[in-house]
């Protein structure tokens, strides 16, 4: 899995499928909005363009206030799986808010993982790489942020 860096760009050069979508974001989060469908309607832009771009692009105010990160894994069933992956989370500095497993099927778990990055020591590239470094983890990817 390719790891994710983060940029800074000037919102003069962001494609226009780019801006619409942190205008479809504003729109939900102020509540200006019913629903996705209505949003996408009134910035005229389609609902699967949006559903692309939504975990990919941010206005830059939040990447910089936010302190709570929520992260999706897809680990192998084994013992201490959980347990190996905590401890890297910690290490880097997270404090861990809240954990939530499913039982595993075919040998395989979800894992979703609420964290506090106040006190990170490393950048999020770094944590993000170094968890889908371990040999157990399937998937990593990261849900949300948030202040």
């Amino acid at each position: 899995m390719k790891d994710e860096t983060f940029f800074l760009v000037r919102e003069d050069i962001l494609p226009e499928v780019m801006k619409k979508t942190l205008e479809v974001k504003t729109l939900i989060e102020r509540g200006k909005v019913d629903s996705v469908a209505e949003a996408v309607q009134r910035v005229d832009m389609s609902r699967s363009a949006f559903y692309k771009y939504r975990d990919a692009v941010f206005p830059f105010h939040t990447i910089v206030k936010e302190k709570l990160i929520t992260l999706f894994f897809h680990l192998e069933d084994r013992s201490g799986t959980l347990s190996d992956l905590l401890a890297v989370v910690a290490n880097a500095g997270c404090n861990i808010l809240t954990i939530h497993q499913t039982i595993p099927i075919q040998g395989r778990a979800n894992v979703t993982l609420s964290l506090n990055t106040n006190g990170m020591t490393e950048d999020i590239n770094l944590l993000m790489a170094e968890l889908r470094r371990l040999e157990f983890v399937d998937k990593v990817e990261i849900l949300g942020q948030g202040a």
